[in-house]
């Protein structure tokens, strides 16, 4: 157990980045989020709004609690009292930790963006902070507590995602955009702030740390004017095309509906 938790450093040699045994880790993860996901969407899916939000409500409580229990955890196995400040919920995934709560206990247009927001990166994150976590994954062992509860607090952000898509949550209103764009520009503004200020890297705002985000700071060699802007703009861009896409989906999945009703209507 002491080596689980990586008091005194952890012994084992990390398997790496991309082994076997990061795949495998994740990848049971990942099946364990989108069967639950796929189960409990469906269940609930024809329920009234009270029973479909205990889900979130679950989810809320158990990502704050891994998260709070990391963050105290990893303060009492480091000699620096002030390690917290580097444990800040101001990473693109740790956003969920606020908007899933806003989701679940929120209501009115809040409660829609908080939803919609979700939606939209918490499938992303999930991948990300799973397959694409080479900063963990290259650093410490699979089965350790840095590993295990960055996967499961991915993972049930990703639960989320599907899980309000599935069980019929998401609005997805084009008017709540804007507010998507206000919570993550402001995030970004609070992690940039932090970065300066701590020298360190919420957001992946100063360098890619192993991640793909190497691609990019790789790409303007490291400036620290473009690069910061070249990640907020990705954010951006994804946010937009996740809406045309899932706009573009709708509409050819509702089509072929509205044509048969009025089929059988003409009958």
């Amino acid at each position: 157990m002491k080596e689980f938790f990586g008091f005194g450093g952890y012994e084992r040699e990390p398997e790496g980045f991309m082994s076997w045994q990061h795949l495998l880790f994740v990848t049971l993860l990942m099946v364990a989020m989108v069967a639950l996901a796929i189960w409990l969407g469906r269940k609930y899916r024809h329920s009234d709004e009270s029973k479909k939000n205990k889900v979130l409500i679950i989810s809320a409580i158990l990502i704050d609690s891994f998260e709070l229990f990391k963050i105290v955890l990893l303060c009492i196995r480091s000699s620096n009292p002030l390690d917290w400040i580097y444990n800040l919920p101001l990473f693109l995934c740790s956003i969920q930790l606020i908007t899933i709560p806003l989701a679940a206990f929120a209501k009115g247009r809040i409660r829609e963006s908080a939803l919609d927001f979700v939606f939209i990166f918490g499938i992303l994150g999930a991948i990300m902070g799973t397959y694409g976590a080479g900063n963990n994954y290259g650093s410490y062992p699979v089965m350790s507590f840095d590993n295990v509860v960055s996967g499961i607090t991915h993972t049930i952000s990703g639960f989320a995602s599907l899980y309000i898509v599935i069980s019929g949550m998401a609005s997805m209103k084009k008017k709540n955009i804007f507010i998507s764009f206000g919570i993550l520009g402001s995030f970004c503004v609070l992690a940039y702030i932090a970065n300066i200020t701590i020298d360190y890297n919420y957001m992946f705002l100063m360098r890619g740390d192993g991640t793909p985000y190497d691609i990019f700071y790789n790409l303007v060699n490291g400036n620290q004017i473009l690069y910061p802007i070249i990640v907020v703009v990705l954010f951006l861009i994804y946010i937009s095309l996740f809406y045309y896409i899932y706009f573009l989906i709708k509409k050819k999945v509702s089509k072929p509906i509205q044509q048969a009703e009025a089929v059988a209507i003409a009958q």
